[in-house]
């Protein structure tokens, strides 16, 4: 699905499903999406006769970032829930999608979340200050795998 261009794509416009089983039900717009990431160990080898005093890099296991996912507060207590049963004992991972929009609203690259749960959530900072801030929570979630399509 990813399409070469020669000018960057717009980081605002994307959709996250959350794949919870339900159709249709509304989680609300995420506003921010950060922490795609994956990074490689290497183990170090060195032949008992290499000519050089140096060592081999050799791939290892992965591991993938924690993402994190920013929303305006809303009514709906769906991702709340999600969470609270993970912290109960429940084991319920989920295929989570990220897809980047072009100005089109066609999707042009998507990353998928494979077997993703809830880690921590974070709540709004409620003030009094009289601005018109929005009540913001976040959710980071930890995955087992990440595959850009």
């Amino acid at each position: 699905m990813a399409t070469f261009r020669e000018d960057p794509y717009s980081a605002f416009n994307f959709l996250v499903s959350l794949n919870d089983g339900t159709e249709n039900e509304l989680v609300g717009g995420f506003s921010d999406v950060s922490g795609l990431g994956m990074e490689v160990s290497y183990a170090e080898y060195r032949n008992g006769n290499e000519k050089f005093n140096t060592v081999r890099k050799v791939a290892n296991t992965y591991k993938v970032d924690d993402i994190t996912l920013k929303r305006g507060l809303i009514g709906n207590i769906a991702l709340w829930d999600w969470l609270k049963n993970v912290s109960a004992g429940a084991h319920e991972p989920r295929l989570v999608v990220i897809t980047l929009l072009d100005e089109a609203r066609n999707a042009v690259a998507s990353w998928e979340l494979r077997r993703a749960q809830p880690k921590k959530w974070t709540g709004p900072t409620l003030a009094s200050k009289g601005g018109g801030e929005v009540a913001m929570e976040e959710l980071s979630l930890v995955c087992e795998d990440c595959t850009y399509k």
